[in-house]
């Protein structure tokens, strides 16, 4: 066998991830805020790209900057007694910041208020604002009377003292250092709560939590009536009395849809946000630079700029003509759904939509992850559209709309005498729905519907 070293031509096929392909990949997996702080951040980089919006607000500036048609002389002779003041129209409604922002204490600028009106020395008010800076957001103490103490220097008495002062006030309940004590505080002063109610909450507590009315009643030796009237009562109490407050760094976020569909003329029309994806476009003056010539480096920075923004801007528009027809596939297949509500969504798959627009699924799996769309029916997200399904007397049906049969069902029944998973099954099979006991009780739990002994009542 003759070694040697030869030349050969051969012909392969490779799929190459170009940097452009990657890009092009990664923005369309990007959900609304990622896509926004990308776009920023290119634009920072690249003077070639602006925004579209940026050039509109500006392109009547020289209109307002050049209009000199104002009479000053009938002006300021309607203004030459400085005691004039002239009449105000009361039927024009004025609005003012005021009217639209107020501040919101927090909790513990709440419980704050409340100390400085205490009659305290000054030792005491430090310590009830130790203990105060160490209530969490949900009114809880979430350190120990001995650790106050050893920080402040003082006797555990003298903490237990003012956290007593702390605990009578508003919110009630506060001050608390566990759900018990929270409980026995609220009923403190209620003159409607009666004397077992505060041994339900010392004593059977946990019990309470798994429904055992009948063990309470027994060895309180009270009736099935007295028990779950007070259990009832219990549970009307506030466990998370400081809930009701603004946390110190609460942010409310807000979901912006990718795209809307709208309900036109009694036809379904999807309409793409651009507020998720703002449009964008080359910078005239520089794309005017890169034309007029001039230094080599100069004009070779503004190509390589120039052809980056081409593709950035090709990217974005083929992003979002791929989530719009995504959608629009999902509208064909789940259009009852938009018409009849969740008991109409179908089962539907990645690959369904896939073999609709002829696309990968990867592709369908990317344009549908972190993606909202806002329907005539509410906010969703494209995920919610796909979801598994089992064979029905009348087709496939979707798990989804099995769970809200299944919690029609429950919503239905005899809370004396709750439904069994296995006779729930047996109500969904009369309805042509055929699942086992198991599945009932799985999709039980993700509903967080409790068992028939716990929702039974008394």
């Amino acid at each position: 066998m003759r070694l040697s070293y030869d030349l050969t031509l051969e012909q392969s096929q490779k799929l190459i991830m170009t940097p452009e392909l990657r890009q092009a990949i990664e923005l369309l997996q990007f959900n609304s805020l990622e896509l926004k702080e990308y776009i920023t951040n290119e634009m920072e980089q690249n003077p070639m790209l602006e925004s579209l919006s940026s050039s509109e607000e500006f392109e009547n500036l020289d209109k307002y900057a050049n209009d000199n048609d104002v009479d000053w002389k009938e002006y300021l002779e309607k203004y030459d007694d400085i005691s004039y003041r002239p009449q105000v129209d009361k039927n024009i409604k004025e609005y003012n910041y005021e009217s639209f922002v107020s501040y919101e204490p927090t909790l513990k600028e709440h419980l704050m208020s409340q100390l400085s009106l205490i009659p305290l020395d000054n030792k005491e008010h430090k310590i009830g604002e130790n203990i105060i800076q160490n209530i969490d957001e949900n009114g809880y103490l979430n350190i120990s009377t001995e650790e106050i103490a050893s920080f402040m220097k003082c006797e555990k008495d003298e903490v237990e003292i003012v956290l007593d002062i702390i605990q009578t006030f508003e919110p009630a309940g506060v001050g608390a250092r566990d759900l018990k004590e929270c409980l026995l505080i609220q009923v403190r002063n209620k003159k409607d709560a009666t004397n077992y109610i505060i041994i339900i909450i010392e004593d059977y507590l946990e019990d309470l939590g798994y429904n055992r009315i009948q063990k309470i009643a027994k060895e309180l030796n009270l009736d099935l009536q007295q028990v779950q009237d007070a259990c009832d009562y219990i549970k009307r109490l506030e466990p998370k009395p400081g809930r009701s407050f603004r946390g110190n760094n609460e942010e409310v976020r807000y979901i912006i849809p990718d795209a809307e569909i709208q309900l036109i003329d009694g036809e379904f029309v999807v309409v793409i946000n651009d507020v998720t994806g703002p449009r964008l476009n080359i910078n005239n003056y520089y794309k005017g630079l890169m034309k007029s010539g001039g230094d080599k480096n100069t004009i070779d920075f503004l190509n390589e700029k120039f052809n980056s923004a081409m593709w950035i801007i090709r990217s974005i528009e083929q992003r979002r003509n791929t989530i719009k027809r995504v959608i629009e596939s999902i509208l064909k297949f789940q259009k009852d759904f938009f018409i009849e509500g969740e008991k109409a969504l179908k089962p539907l798959t990645l690959k369904d939509i896939a073999d609709d627009i002829e696309m990968h699924e990867s592709t369908i799996s990317r344009a549908t992850n972190g993606k909202y769309v806002q329907t005539p029916r509410g906010l969703f997200e494209l995920k919610y559209f796909f979801s598994s399904g089992i064979l029905g007397e009348e087709g496939d049906i979707s798990s989804t709309s099995i769970k809200v049969t299944l919690k029609d069902i429950v919503d239905g029944e005899d809370t004396k005498k709750p439904y069994s998973d296995q006779k729930i099954s047996d109500l969904l099979k009369e309805q042509g729905i055929n699942i086992s006991r198991r599945t009932v009780a799985k999709y039980r739990d993700e509903l967080g519907i409790p068992s028939s002994s716990m929702r039974r009542r008394y």
